[in-house]
């Protein structure tokens, strides 16, 4: 006869077993969790997308939505400086085959914190790695960080790429991409900013080309 010694062991062991699958999806789905609201605070957002043809030249225009987390604003408060890149791709739709690249453009821009002045710097640079021979580069100081952002989170009429008058005629849509580029980090930024969602501040949109000419 099985006595009640001997089977509250038993009973407590099965019970384990059947525990600890659910325990440990619990807590992997609290993990998940908490990883996609960390990441939702950083989360960038593109918003009032719009290209539009005047005459030969196609314009994009946007607002981007995002914070800097704590993390960054020290590394900027310390004079390290961010690159934001923003990047363009013209693409001409096709019904038979694959929507075929037209033209790419990137713009990078690069903010520092200058301590002596207390002032912010922004440097608009057509190209990626700050090659002023790709194009037009300006600079403009800030008195405040929020001002600063402001210059990069506005995208106003860019010129991303020219279409001939043979071209008009054709479907298109601009892809647009922007992000902080970790990759011009200096190297012990890089490998601790790798991996970390306080460093992922990125988003990308699409939108159809306006076939009207403006005017």
């Amino acid at each position: 006869m099985t006595t009640m010694a001997s089977f509250m062991p038993c009973w407590k062991s099965a019970l384990s077993k059947r525990l600890l699958p659910f325990l440990q999806r619990v807590l992997l789905i609290a993990l998940v969790l908490l990883g996609s609201a960390a990441h939702a605070q950083n989360a960038a957002e593109l918003q009032q997308l719009r290209a539009d043809r005047m005459g030969g030249d196609v314009l994009v225009s946007a607002n981007v939505v995002f914070e800097l987390p704590p993390v960054v604003e020290e590394a900027l408060a310390k004079g390290i400086p961010l690159y934001f890149l923003v990047e363009a791709d013209l693409l001409q739709e096709r019904w038979y085959w694959y929507d075929r690249k037209v033209s790419a453009a990137q713009r990078q821009l690069r903010l520092v914190y200058q301590p002596l002045s207390r002032r912010w710097r922004v440097n608009v640079t057509n190209g990626h790695g700050g090659d002023s021979a790709l194009g037009l580069s300006l600079s403009q100081n800030y008195d405040t960080l929020a001002e600063a952002l402001a210059t990069i989170k506005q995208i106003s009429r860019w010129k991303v790429a020219e279409l001939s008058d043979s071209e008009a005629a054709a479907k298109y849509r601009v892809e647009l991409r922007f992000r902080l580029d970790l990759g011009q980090l200096p190297r012990p930024f890089q490998i601790g900013a790798i991996g970390q969602s306080e460093w992922d501040i990125q988003t990308s949109g699409r939108m159809p080309l306006r076939a009207e000419v403006l005017r």
